[in-house]
């Protein structure tokens, strides 16, 4: 569906019953235009009949960081404490924009909760956000403080070598905050966390959703942050140094990969993904597990290759798909994504995800 569909068709959701006139102030369109965007959704199988009966996934509402990335691709390999020649890269980005923004691309509306400051930043991600049908008005501005920003650089083959990341306006996200916010979270499908938000606010979350709770550790560090919280998630998403902060087993093959990802089942834990980058994802619950190799694919930067593969997923289970079709899905969008050197690779799509998954979504 179109950016102006998945917005109608958003609305529809939260309201059945609304009607063509108010579908049309909402979206500042005539009330022809919407009729005819509803008659497009009928066409294509999401409105099923009278009275706005719906088929497929609402929204997913996905809470988490939006940041400014600010990259660095040396031209060769890079030289310690020395001006290396190559490309910069600015773009939009953050885990959880980045899950948010591959979920539209995927045809999945989304609500994005977070925190930006009153800077040009901040008015760059929000106009963004409008443009691509991510829906923010559930987000807090803190005038004030800055939006945060994420510098990083790669080495020659596009793998990140190091960063830093200013975040602290995400002290903002408190669990009272949230607290207003509970009635929408609880409607949506699914909700996906990044761990740059508070301790606090994830164990808010945690222990008040009524939708299923993704979770993306991010980094080792802020792994620890869901050490409280691992009983109540439905699916987490760590790399292997995350897995082994989560575990507590050190992964030095794939032996020890079974082990990891059994002791954070152990923790409560419905579902892990382990991600090995171009090796694949290793994915278990309490019926199977298994080592789901990657896809290959030319690779230009990884950065974000982890954000599509939790938005592929996510794809996966509003089609009530199973561990495994799941994470093919998740494979198959960071495929795509390593082929751009941007953390959201444009051309992502479902078509697209569907044919490297070889899996065809009803």
């Amino acid at each position: 569906m179109t950016n102006r569909e998945a917005q109608i068709f958003q609305w529809i959701v939260e309201n059945p019953m609304i009607s063509q006139e108010e579908l049309a102030a909402k979206a500042g369109i005539a009330r022809s235009s919407a009729a005819v965007h509803i008659s497009n959704l009928m066409k294509k199988g999401y409105i099923l009949g009278k009275g706005y009966v719906t088929s497929g996934p609402s929204y997913c509402t996905v809470i988490g960081g939006v940041n400014i990335d600010i990259g660095g691709v040396p031209d060769a390999k890079l030289v310690d404490r020395d001006s290396n020649p190559g490309r910069t890269v600015f773009s939009l980005g953050g885990v959880g924009r980045n899950i948010a923004h591959n979920i539209r691309l995927l045809g999945i509306s989304v609500k994005l909760m977070t925190a930006m400051g009153g800077d040009v930043y901040g008015e760059q991600i929000a106009q963004n956000c409008e443009e691509l049908g991510i829906e923010i008005q559930d987000s807090i501005k803190v005038s004030q403080e800055n939006t945060s920003t994420y510098l990083y650089i790669a080495d020659e083959n596009g793998d990140m070598k190091l960063a830093l990341s200013d975040m602290r306006i995400y002290e903002h996200l408190t669990p009272e905050y949230i607290q207003n916010k509970l009635e929408l979270i609880n409607r949506g499908r699914v909700v996906v966390i990044d761990t740059n938000i508070p301790t606090k606010t994830i164990e808010f979350i945690c222990e008040k959703s009524k939708a299923p709770v993704f979770a993306d550790p991010v980094s080792g560090t802020k792994a620890e942050k869901l050490f409280n919280v691992l009983d109540k998630l439905y699916a987490v998403t760590p790399n292997r140094h995350e897995a082994e902060i989560l575990s507590g087993v050190a992964i030095m093959c794939d032996a020890d990969l079974k082990k990891a990802a059994k002791a954070i089942l152990q923790k409560g834990v419905k579902n892990v993904f382990i991600t090995l980058g171009e090796k694949g994802v290793y994915c278990a619950n309490e019926d199977e597990a298994f080592l789901l190799e990657g896809k290959a694919s030319k690779v230009v930067s990884t950065t974000g290759a982890g954000d599509s593969f939790t938005a592929g997923l996510v794809l996966g289970f509003t089609k009530r798909l199973g561990l495994r079709e799941m994470a093919q899905l998740g494979i198959a969008a960071a495929s795509i994504t390593i082929e751009s050197e941007l953390a959201i690779n444009p051309l992502m799509n479902v078509s697209e995800v569907e044919m490297r998954a070889g899996i065809a979504l009803l």
